[in-house]
């Protein structure tokens, strides 16, 4: 599929363009040049200042841009690995080499050679891997080498692969140490370490809130110690081990509980967030005594022992506990809030101590290591400063005068690719070297952390006073009176900028990745013409696990971050009390504001479907109710465990399920706006974009912007017009390729005091989206992130315009590429655009039925439908080709690649998926 671009269009529509980068493509100054310096005087750039028009992977005088709304510079040296995600690392007892265990990116272990600066060896289930493992999964920590330096642990999903450690520092002989399930209860292991003598390694099991102690020889367990929930990380100190139990103490009768992998753990009752944290201290010299428990605070992961003090990173409540090891007392908490506007969010994840006293700190969030001067347990540190990383950095160690630091995302999704664009799994990471700096450096590199992050004073800047300010679209203080009262936030699933809107000449797509253009999607594309196009926008998550958090608690908390080596405990964290922040979520905070709140399947975790309830009837049943006003045939249950938001729920609006059209969850609503009006906050999930289900992918995604229009057209014939505001935004971009970045993703505001038909080129993100809510309705920021993001005011005007929108009929069929057609007949659409891309047959051509239907076997394993559905069950590299061979008429290969595939030789297919419990 060819999509052109038309002279016709350009000439009809009437787009102005907003801080476009005029040498950046010659085809983004195709339309009404003459409007450029009205449009740019009027806004007065009040976007994301500190980026500008600068795009994710641009080399700055800042650093990199990444999709975080940040940048990085790191000191130092820098590897950048190009196989993944590094969750966790150890360096070898002699100092020589590095093991990380890495993930998304094909492999499960890295080994780098440090004294040569390159990664020396890559272990996976591979056929080509030398040695062979039989998993990718990682664990949460690890890997861990013996005293001797001799083995190497790898901590997987029921236990360890133990490897012996060549001369060289290579790995060889792979042997699985098998811990079994209980239950339901996977082993998911945590940290690993060795006792002095390296006979025994004593395993956090943090799937059973136990540990155990294992032969290093035979592997067999000899002793099992029952601790607090999810137990992280492991050290030994003298004759007894310290666990750190990142779900706190185990529960008493009379605490609120929330689950957590099987658990019920103490959670508050609003953010359905942990409330204790504890440390564990087993007697290893009398394995029989009770063990202790001392209080730290919240998530408690990593530990860290030296000259009689135990460091423990309080990664929730963004301190370090310092416990004496002689008295197992806590003698002092270190705060690690750099900046005074948000006292969250920074997420300590890493400690060590250099033999001249500086304490280093990883800031996992903040991309930057804490350095304070240390003495004894009891007296207190000074803080010195800060010293950037790259992106995520999750561990840290001394080496000789050398300090390396291990960085999760490295420098974001830039792994080299063969193809015409970016994706959000080109994953990498990266490792950094330095000899730490004197303490007047280090105050010049705290000032570059402030600036890459963009830490200003006032940032969140509150009312003075009621009543006293006049209303404005987005107001300048928190809490000030805004033009807008009713903000719809409309969440879809996995496109990428050029996916979708690659096709308009205007902005800075590619047609050659357009696979949904006008044709498929005319609302949205109608919307843009009539309310702004926004072609340099990012979500930040790389799957819906990250980016439903990074909307609804404008982070992806440290929990979430660093599971995703196996994700088995959780995915979608809804219904996991680790995965949410103290400091709650978006409606949490609306409603501490005094805002009504209504949801309509966003972080749903639970869905009840009634028998009978198939994508086919549940489409006749939405025509049905369309033609006649009556209720819908099916009740459908979709539900939360968090209690604050289920009680703002609709419940009979379904979470994800593919098997469910969007139109049905647009009627739904409509009935219940028509009945009900809206919240101050209306949140909802329209997944349809996701595809995989009965209906082809370019169906699909009709339904999704045939859903989406009729929705705009109802507010917008409203009496909440007026003062109505409507956020469309994808949880991530990872379904797709974008030739800008793979987290690069279409957005679109919507409302009479948005900007019309311009072409806004600005850096923004979903950060900067949720901030822009926030402002809108008076609710405080969450952490860090939200509250150092910039708000979307150059999108907005204070000249209202109120002319509503009308939803333009679909031109893809609905029913495309269904097995079997539904009772009420098969969908008929509108004509087509002749002028825009034609939507691809739905026939499969003879000579691709056989692979066609080795995708449909393969589909049918993936819980992309039903109750138990399962938001990216599937493998994404898979995923992706049968998405771009169902909307290319299974003729043309995916880009960089010269023939079309079977899912089992899809390059990528060795890629985890992001949930594999099934």
């Amino acid at each position: 599929m060819q999509v052109t671009r038309r002279r016709r269009r350009v000439e009809k529509e009437h787009f102005v363009l907003l801080g476009r980068n005029i040498g950046r493509r010659t085809t983004l100054v195709t339309a009404c040049v003459s409007a450029v310096a009205l449009a740019v005087t009027g806004t007065a750039f009040a976007q994301t200042h500190q980026f500008g028009t600068e795009q994710v992977g641009q080399i700055t005088d800042q650093g990199q841009v990444i999709s975080s709304d940040q940048y990085i510079a790191p000191y130092g040296d820098r590897l950048v690995i190009n196989n993944g995600k590094i969750m966790s690392s150890s360096v070898s007892p002699d100092g020589t080499h590095l093991a990380a265990s890495v993930t998304d990116g094909g492999a499960a272990l890295s080994i780098v050679d440090l004294k040569s600066w390159k990664v020396q060896q890559l272990v996976s289930n591979s056929a080509s891997s030398t040695p062979r493992i039989s998993s990718n999964s990682v664990g949460q920590e690890g890997p861990t080498y013996s005293p001797d330096g001799s083995q190497l642990w790898l901590g997987q999903t029921d236990g360890y692969t133990r490897f012996t450690v060549n001369a060289d520092g290579s790995v060889a002989d792979p042997t699985s140490v098998s811990i079994p399930a209980d239950g339901p209860k996977h082993a998911l292991v945590g940290e690993a370490v060795f006792s002095a003598d390296g006979s025994t390694v004593y395993s956090a099991v943090n799937g059973q809130n136990r540990v155990v102690a294992i032969s290093a020889a035979t592997g067999a367990i000899q002793q099992s110690w029952s601790v607090g929930n999810a137990p992280r990380d492991v050290t030994v100190v003298g004759s007894k081990l310290y666990v750190s139990n990142e779900g706190g103490r185990p529960a008493k009768a009379g605490d609120t509980t929330i689950n957590s992998y099987n658990t019920q753990v103490p959670a508050d009752p609003k953010t359905a967030a942990t409330t204790t944290g504890t440390v564990s201290v087993i007697d290893l010299a009398n394995p029989a005594a009770a063990v202790a428990s001392i209080n730290v605070g919240l998530h408690p992961t990593a530990l860290y022992a030296k000259n009689g003090a135990l460091f423990v990173t309080n990664t929730a409540t963004n301190e370090v506990s310092v416990i004496d090891t002689h008295r197992d007392k806590v003698v002092q908490t270190i705060a690690t809030q750099p900046w005074p506007e948000a006292s969250v969010g920074y997420e300590p994840d890493a400690v060590t101590l250099t033999d001249d006293g500086h304490l280093l700190v990883t800031l996992g969030r903040a991309n930057a290591v804490a350095v304070y001067r240390y003495t004894t347990p009891q007296e207190p540190v000074s803080y010195v400063g800060l010293i950037p990383t790259d992106y995520f950095p999750a561990e840290i160690a001394t080496v000789g005068n050398k300090v390396v630091v291990s960085n999760t995302r490295g420098i974001d999704a830039r792994r080299p690719t063969n193809s015409a664009g970016h994706a959000t799994h080109d994953t990498t990471s990266s490792l950094q070297q330095f000899t730490l700096p004197n303490d007047r450096a280090i105050k010049s590199e705290t000032a570059k952390v402030f600036k890459q992050n963009g830490w200003t004073g006032g940032a969140v800047s509150l009312a003075k006073g009621k009543g006293k300010a006049k209303p404005v679209p987005v107001p300048a203080r928190l809490g000030d009176p805004s033009t807008i009262k009713h903000v719809f936030l409309i969440v879809k699933e996995n496109r990428t900028y050029d996916q979708v809107f690659g096709d308009i000449p205007q902005g800075n797509g590619d047609p050659s990745l357009a696979q949904f253009g006008e044709n498929v999607t005319p609302n949205q594309h109608a919307l843009t013409q009539q309310f702004g196009l926004y072609d340099n926008t990012y979500d930040i998550g790389t799957n819906s696990a990250e980016g439903h958090n990074w909307l609804m608690q404008a982070d992806n908390p440290e929990y979430t971050e660093s599971s995703a080596g196996e994700y088995l405990r959780s995915y979608d964290t809804e219904d996991d009390a680790l995965g949410h922040q103290r400091t709650g979520f978006i409606w949490t905070g609306a409603q501490a504001a005094g805002k009504s709140v209504r949801d309509f399947g966003e972080f749903q975790q639970f869905l009840a479907k009634p028998s009978g309830s198939s994508w086919q009837n549940l489409y006749c049943d939405t025509k049905n109710m369309e033609a006649t006003g009556q209720d819908t045939a099916y009740r459908l249950d979709s539900s939360s465990p968090i209690p604050s938001l289920n009680d703002v729920s609709v419940h009979g609006f379904p979470k994800f399920d593919t098997s469910v059209p969007d139109i049905y969850r647009a009627e739904i609503w409509k009935r219940d706006f028509e009945k009900n009006g809206p919240a101050n906050l209306n949140m909802f999930w329209l997944s349809s974009d996701h595809t995989g289900g009965p209906a082809n992918a370019t169906a699909q995604v009709a339904d999704n912007d045939l859903a989406v229009g009729k929705m705009v057209d109802t507010i917008s014939h409203s009496p909440y017009w007026k003062d109505s505001a409507i956020f469309v935004v994808e949880d991530d971009s990872q379904a797709g390729l974008d030739h800008v970045d793979g987290h690069r993703a279409p957005i679109q505001i919507i409302s009479p005091w948005a900007q019309h038909g311009t072409v806004d080129s600005h850096y923004y993100s979903q950060i900067t989206m949720i901030r822009t809510i926030e402002q809108i309705l008076g609710i405080h920021p969450m952490n860090q992130k939200d509250s150092a993001a910039t708000p979307m005011r150059g999108a907005f005007t204070k000249k209202a315009d109120f002319r509503p929108f009308k939803a333009l009929p679909n031109r893809t069929s609905l029913t495309a590429g269904l097995a079997t057609p539904p009772a009420c007949g098969l969908d008929t659409p509108a004509p087509e655009d002749p002028g825009a891309a034609p939507v691809p047959s739905a026939k499969v051509p003879a000579a691709k039925q056989a692979v066609a239907a080795k995708w449909d076997t393969w589909k049918s394993h993936q819980r992309l439908t039903g109750p138990n559905a399962v938001p990216d069950f599937a493998n994404p590299a898979q995923m992706n080709h049968l998405t771009w061979y169902q909307t290319h008429e299974w003729t043309k290969p995916y880009p960089g690649e010269d023939k079309v595939f079977a899912p089992e030789d899809v390059p990528g297919a060795y890629i985890p998926s992001p949930e594999s419990d099934g």
